[in-house]
């Protein structure tokens, strides 16, 4: 493991030098002379969805139709992607409009003041390009959504599970064509236990159900997950020290706690174990001094304070169709402390399940992120149970490349239904750092094209059509974000 993990940071460092992001601060750009939330930045549908007959409390939505028909071939009828954040208690607001929503987010200055504005700037990274799109604020109580009785507010997965699942059949009502798409649940982070969870009670609901009622589950994707903690866990000391920001006496150090916490996995004390976890985190960002564990590139971290700022504007709750009186908080702690008990549980089962049965998991990871590394995917991807498992840690790990231009993206490994991506260049919110990249792989993942679909090594994954609207708007929109 040591050596294919040395193999691995290696590469993350060499492509460090080629592919960067901005992270250092600049001046805000003049605001443009239009309102902070334009018409056609609006959701097509947007509201609230009940989690039972029986209670008040209700999942908040935002739906995008998408903005144009897929490229050749064009599935019929059109991919609902569902986003899913993490934390657990972050509102998936922060993914609508900080990463992979039509519009984001961005700073402005209105005057000479040293004042800023927040206002929404077109995304040519979009996930609802040629895809419908539905982002949901779970558990209830994140976000705008609606938990009317504290008791009521999930501590384990198994009851985000139902919960999401009646307000995903609630959606699906709304229009009769909806129940005939196919549908694929996306997120990032603590929603890597999420989004197996939801779709392995779609799957056991299913089996009740007559075909004309199921929900069309096509495939699930998962961002920098956190999906098998114990092991996971064990390896941030190895991956900080073959990136060279620990030596060997401080990765002994680490290691000491991450022992630790596994131990306590074992005796299944798991508030416990969630604390160790904890200190392990710290203990990393202490010894390492960086900004952020999410990208050990940046100088400061991610600004989702910007969609906090955005979205506590009464205006824009009314636009939203959210309710005026919730003070909208990114990451409720609240939620996140009641899940303390279930943090260090694994779903690893769930996604094999999902890998057998719906046959089409893709596992994705920014190469900066220091705290669910790409190192710490492999190592449990290394131990599912799959029958597939031994073709596809022999499959090839071929070069991604996009944009037309022949640059470096990332690289691909695929077999049956599961596929690993690195994207280079991102970190922990890889649609925020690598948009357009992004794009065009849950597009080529979706449409099972390109180094999906069975293409040749480093052959271009974007269309003519996709490269010449994606080099239009970077060029030629001075208020788009990427």
């Amino acid at each position: 493991m040591t050596t294919n993990l040395l193999m691995l940071i290696t590469l993350i460092i060499s492509s460090s030098l080629t592919i960067q992001h901005s992270t250092a601060s600049s001046t805000p750009p003049a605001c443009p002379r239009r309102p902070d939330f334009p018409k056609e930045a609006l959701p097509t549908k947007s509201g609230y969805l009940p989690i039972s007959p029986n209670s008040t409390s209700a999942i908040f939505y935002t739906y995008y139709k998408a903005q144009q028909s897929p490229i050749s071939p064009q599935p019929k009828p059109t991919p609902i992607l569902i986003w899913l954040q993490g934390g657990p208690g972050c509102s998936s607001m922060l993914g609508n409009f900080f990463e992979l929503g039509p519009y984001l987010v961005s700073e402005c200055n209105p005057d000479s003041k040293n004042q800023t504005r927040v206002v929404l700037k077109p995304n040519p990274g979009s996930w609802n390009r040629i895809f419908d799109l539905l982002f949901f604020d779970n558990p209830i109580g994140s976000g705008f959504s609606i938990a009317s009785d504290p008791g009521e507010v999930p501590k384990n997965q198994n009851t985000v599970a139902k919960h999401l699942y009646a307000a995903l059949t609630g959606f699906l009502a709304l229009d009769p064509d909806f129940m005939t798409r196919p549908v694929y649940i996306t997120g990032e982070s603590y929603a890597g236990k999420f989004i197996p969870s939801i779709g392995y009670h779609i799957l056991k609901r299913n089996e009740e159900l007559p075909v004309s009622k199921r929900v069309n589950l096509a495939g699930i994707a998962i961002g920098n997950g956190m999906t098998d903690p114990v092991i996971q866990v064990t390896t941030h000391a190895a991956t900080a020290y073959f990136l060279g920001l620990i030596n060997e006496r401080q990765r002994n150090e680490v290691e000491k706690v991450q022992t630790k916490a596994v131990k306590l996995v074992e005796a299944k004390k798991w508030r416990q174990a969630a604390r160790a976890r904890n200190r392990v985190l710290r203990l990393v960002k202490k010894l390492t001094g960086l900004a952020t564990d999410f990208d050990f590139t940046r100088k400061q971290p991610y600004k989702t304070g910007l969609v906090t700022r955005f979205l506590r504007s009464k205006d824009v709750k009314r636009k939203l169709g959210a309710r005026e009186s919730i003070e909208f908080v990114g990451c409720n702690r609240t939620i996140r402390s009641g899940f303390r008990g279930e943090v260090m549980k694994s779903v690893k089962r769930k996604v094999e399940v999902l890998v057998r049965k719906v046959g089409k998991v893709l596992l994705y990871q920014g190469s900066y992120d220091l705290r669910d590394s790409v190192a710490s995917s492999e190592a449990w991807i290394k131990t599912m149970k799959w029958d597939g498992l031994e073709r596809f840690l022999v499959a090839e790990r071929k070069v991604w490349r996009v944009l037309g231009n022949g640059d470096l993206a990332g690289y691909v490994q695929s077999y049956g239904g599961l596929s690993h991506v690195v994207v280079l260049g991102a970190g922990h919110m890889v649609q925020a750092d690598q948009g357009v990249n992004s794009q065009a792989m849950i597009e080529d993942w979706v449409l099972e094209r390109g180094l999906f679909g069975g293409e040749e090594e480093g052959k271009d994954l974007l269309s003519s059509e996709l490269k010449e609207s994606n080099v239009r708007n970077i060029c030629c929109n001075k208020y788009i974000v990427h």
